[in-house]
Parts: C-alpha cells; sequence; structure tokens
C-alpha cells in the first residue's frame, strides 16, 4: 500500500544527505520530489505546500550531514500531519446520538460518480452503525441509472433494512422526502441517502443534488472516490465540493492503492478530512481513517491502517442483524400505504429551477425547509417572486418578513 509515495519521500530524504544544504541543490532535489509526486497522483496544491515548508525549514538550517535525512523525513511527516490536522475529524456515530437524542433522524448524503463503489460503501457504512445499534433507513434517491434500486434493495435484504424508494424516473428529492418522514414517525436514527452518480461535469446531476439538499437539510454530506483513479478522484472530489460542499470522504479499494495521493490530494483541495477507507468487498471492510497509521506506511514504519478489532466484527453478522419491533402483515401494508401516500404529494418544488431556489434562498436569507409544510409554504413565495418578475427585497422586507427561524438581516 502506498508504495510510490514512500519512494517519492525516501529518495528525497536521502538525495539530501549527500549534498550541502544550499539552496540550488534543494531546488534541484525538490524538482526532483515533485515530479515522484505527480506519478503518486499527488495534487499541485499539495506538492508546492510541502516544497514550500520543507525548503523554508532547509535553507540556513545548520544539521550535521548524518542526520539530514532523519532532519528531512521528520519535516516531512511534520508537513502531512499539519495538512490532516487541519481539516479536523468528523466522529460520525457521536453526532448520530447527538441528533437522536433531540428526537430526530440523522441524514447522510452520499455523493460520487457511478463506478466508484459509492452504493456498496453506503451499505457498509449501514453495517457499521448497525454495529453500535443505530438503526437505519435507506433512500434510494438513484432513481437514473438502471439496476441501482435493485442494487441497494439485495444490500437492504442482506442487512435486514428498510429501503424506501420509487420508480425509476421518479423525483430523487421527493425520495429523500420520504425517507425522513417515514425516519420521523418510526423514531429511526439515521437515513442514508444514495445518489444519482453521472459524469461529474454534469449540470443537472449537480442540480439534482442540490435540490435534494434544500429539500432535505442533510446533516452530513460525504463523497465516495476511487483510490485507483488517482488524479481523476481528486477533480472529481474538486468538482462535487465546488457544487454541493461536502463534508468529508470515504476511499474505496485503498488496500490496492500503489500510489496513495488521493488522499492527501482530496483533503488539501476540498479543506475536508476522510472518514473512512474500504480495504475489501465485504460489509466489515470499512476502516477509520487514522493520520498515525497513514505516516507510519508512507514513511516506510509498521503498521497498516487501522482495522476494526475481531471482537467488533462478530459483534453483528448480517445473516443475524439487528431489527426493529416484530410487525404484523397488515401492519407493514399499512405503512406501506402511508409511504405510496406520502410519494403521490407533489414536490413543493416541482416546475421551480434550482437557480431560483438558490437565488430566493440567498437574497431572502432563507434555510432548508424540515417539513413537507413548510416547503410548500416557502414554494409558495418563491412562485409568487418569480411572478412578480423575481425583485430584489428591499430594506423594510428584509427587517419584517420572517419564515422559519426568519430572513437575515
Amino acid at each position: 500500500m502506498f508504495d510510490s509515495l514512500r519512494n517519492a519521500f525516501s529518495s528525497a530524504a536521502k538525495s539530501f544527505s549527500e549534498k550541502e544544504l544550499k539552496e540550488k541543490d534543494i531546488d534541484e532535489i525538490l524538482s526532483q520530489l515533485e515530479i515522484s509526486l505527480l506519478e503518486s497522483d499527488v495534487a499541485i496544491e499539495v506538492i508546492d505546500s510541502i516544497k514550500s515548508d520543507l525548503k523554508e525549514k532547509l535553507i540556513g538550517t545548520k544539521v550535521d550531514k548524518k542526520e539530514i535525512e532523519a532532519f528531512v523525513k521528520n519535516s516531512l511527516i511534520q508537513s502531512i500531519s499539519s495538512l490532516f490536522d487541519s481539516v479536523g475529524k468528523i466522529d460520525i456515530k457521536s453526532k448520530i446520538s447527538d441528533k437522536k437524542n433531540s428526537g430526530e433522524p440523522y441524514l447522510i448524503l452520499f455523493v460520487g460518480i457511478n463506478g466508484t463503489g459509492k452504493t456498496t460503501t453506503l451499505a457498509k457504512l449501514a453495517y457499521l452503525l448497525m454495529n453500535s445499534k443505530f438503526s437505519i433507513v435507506v433512500a434510494a434517491a438513484d432513481t437514473y441509472r438502471a439496476g441501482a434500486i435493485e442494487q441497494l434493495k439485495e444490500h437492504t435484504k442482506r442487512l435486514n433494512l428498510k429501503l424506501v424508494s420509487q420508480n425509476y424516473g421518479s423525483d430523487p428529492a421527493a425520495v429523500a422526502k420520504d425517507a425522513v418522514l417515514y425516519a420521523k414517525s418510526h423514531k429511526i436514527d439515521c437515513v442514508l441517502i444514495d445518489t444519482a452518480g453521472r459524469m461529474q461535469t454534469s449540470k443537472n446531476l449537480m442540480d439534482q443534488i442540490a435540490k435534494i439538499t434544500k429539500v432535505v437539510n442533510p446533516d452530513l454530506k460525504i463523497f465516495v472516490g476511487d483510490s485507483l483513479a488517482g488524479n481523476d478522484a481528486v477533480s472529481q472530489a474538486r468538482e462535487f465540493y465546488a457544487h454541493v460542499h461536502f463534508d468529508g470522504s470515504i476511499l474505496t479499494k485503498s488496500d490496492a492503492d500503489a500510489r496513495g495521493g488521493a488522499a492527501l490530494s482530496i483533503v488539501k483541495v476540498t479543506s475536508t478530512p476522510i472518514l473512512y477507507v474500504g480495504v475489501g468487498q465485504e460489509y466489515q471492510d470499512l476502516k477509520t481513517f487514522d493520520k498515525e497509521s497513514f505516516l507510519k506506511t508512507v514513511f516506510g514504519e509498521s503498521g497498516p491502517i487501522e482495522s476494526t478489532t475481531s471482537t467488533e466484527k462478530q459483534e453483528l453478522k448480517t445473516e443475524e442483524p439487528i431489527q426493529t419491533e416484530e410487525k404484523s402483515e397488515s401492519q407493514i401494508i399499512t405503512e406501506q400505504k402511508q409511504i405510496e401516500s406520502a410519494t403521490r404529494e407533489s414536490d413543493p418544488f416541482e416546475g421551480i429551477a434550482t437557480e431560483d431556489i438558490n437565488h430566493y434562498a440567498e437574497l431572502y436569507g432563507e434555510s432548508a425547509p424540515e417539513t413537507h409544510s413548510q416547503a410548500a409554504e416557502l414554494s409558495v413565495k418563491i412562485k409568487k417572486w418569480i411572478s412578480d418578475g423575481r425583485p430584489s427585497p428591499n430594506e423594510k422586507t428584509q427587517k419584517k418578513r420572517s419564515l422559519f427561524g426568519g430572513f437575515k438581516k
């Protein structure tokens, strides 16, 4: 794992140990380091930061020649460690517990292009959360990719989870909304929302995700990227972050990643942490990203990315998942009818362009509605605003009008 990245840093450290610390020589070695890091799929922003930090520490520094290699290595470790520290960490389990205490479900939205393992990663996170005794409902908001709903159905069947879905071509925001309503009415702890993942340059895709965000206001947005995609994964993360402003990332196939640049680069270009890494095909093969283990692996010390203990793995098996209370067939039919009834409710924002929703929210300081009735009320105001010619609010209007906590002043 990360062989290419480790070799690049090791070569740079050894090169410095063979030269005097003169600026010309430093620049020459840093240039070689830049080439090696580019080959390891490290983004140019990260390379520039590493080079700048290293050069600042080396120029004019008096270090015994025998100690230069260790000095450079420690400087590199400090530079990369600072990068990870700067974006902090997100404790998903604690956040779910906090929201649960308020009586509300915690909403997690998954974004990323098709083929990165997004849907499977959602199932892995569901397994991990079930292992911590949280109840889960899954929303099949990818209503475009053929087989997407069936894939989720298979995962939720194996894990014995509730799946909320509609037909292909349905409004993804409506599916997400239905899942949230179901979670609230059944006291479910967490809602995991799958989304479509066509090419990241698709404006329609980004608009749909923005609409889902407006309708359900997720607590956490996660980007799922493929470690083996290298610079493509970094470009995808950059593009999604520009439109979605996700909170953190999960990298799949990290066990097969020999280059290792994706993690560093995504953290740098998005200023968000890596939450988990996928290291296999099984549900339990989702590991918490650990900075110390990453640094040990890259700089040649022992210790792979920290794994879940064998005890934790055995706490919950897929054939014996946590179940909610047993329901009779009539109760299940009644619940299904309730979901179908909610599905038939028209999307309050149907027919309103995402640009108009965003523009109105920005002008009047609107926050995302939390209920269907609030969404309906907001849509009426937006439609009236459009019919009035999309006027800008005057100062008097900004001070007097209020809705769902009030406009910004």
